[in-house]
């Protein structure tokens, strides 16, 4: 998987990529868990969503937020890294300008910065969201979430609590009309899901791939 370097709103950025072998392949961007707690794009959580979309042959790219890693630039509580998540997207963008479809997968903090980022791009199509920090972080912009997805949660998560995105999913999500947002706990699962990356992986894989057939439309 090359390594790139793209231009972002407070430096360059740093971030690995796999290119699809077939045209008009699908793209799919990563967002990793929190900069200050040990997040990268190489955390386990984030490199497995990667390997899941490039298994199905999506161009699928992961990055370091800003001051991660060799990303240029410093934690900016969301913001920047909102920003930066934008700049990621413009990139493949102009890289895949016949892509059949664009998804967005993020764990913990990257879920929240990933679901800001699907509200402000009406091209994004799908989404899938790991562990999502409804216990910590204000997640009010979704109304509503305009565009179907995923929602994965560790029924032992010792950090996000299952019953706050239980609450999230059935206040937020579960109601929405015109859209579908799946929701699977995975019950042995802790917040970094150690023992259940497989079973991660293959979850991701099969709410995804029936959409690559039938694929998901944002709501009006």
């Amino acid at each position: 998987m090359p390594a790139i370097i793209i231009n972002g709103p407070d430096g360059r950025l740093e971030a690995r990529y796999h290119q699809s072998t077939a045209p008009g392949a699908p793209v799919a961007l990563i967002l990793h868990p929190h900069p200050e707690y040990g997040g990268s794009m190489n955390t386990k959580v984030p490199y497995a969503l990667f390997k899941a979309f490039s298994s199905m042959n999506f161009n699928t790219l992961r990055f370091n937020f800003r001051g991660v890693g060799q990303s240029e630039g410093t934690f900016s509580d969301g913001e920047g890294e909102l920003a930066d998540a934008a700049s990621v997207m413009d990139w493949l963008q102009s890289h895949h300008k016949n892509a059949s479809a664009f998804w967005i997968a993020g764990f913990s903090f990257g879920a929240w910065i990933g679901m800001q980022l699907l509200m402000r791009r009406p091209e994004i199509d799908g989404f899938v969201s790991v562990a999502p920090p409804t216990n910590m972080f204000d997640f009010s912009f979704l109304a509503p979430c305009p565009t179907s997805g995923l929602l994965i949660q560790g029924g032992k998560d010792e950090i996000v609590p299952k019953e706050a995105v239980d609450s999230f999913y059935k206040e937020r999500l579960a109601p929405l009309k015109n859209i579908s947002v799946e929701y699977k706990v995975l019950p042995t699962a802790g917040h970094f899901f150690e023992q259940e990356l497989h079973d991660l992986m293959k979850t991701v894989q099969d709410h995804v791939t029936p959409s690559l057939r039938h694929p998901l439309s944002s709501a009006a």
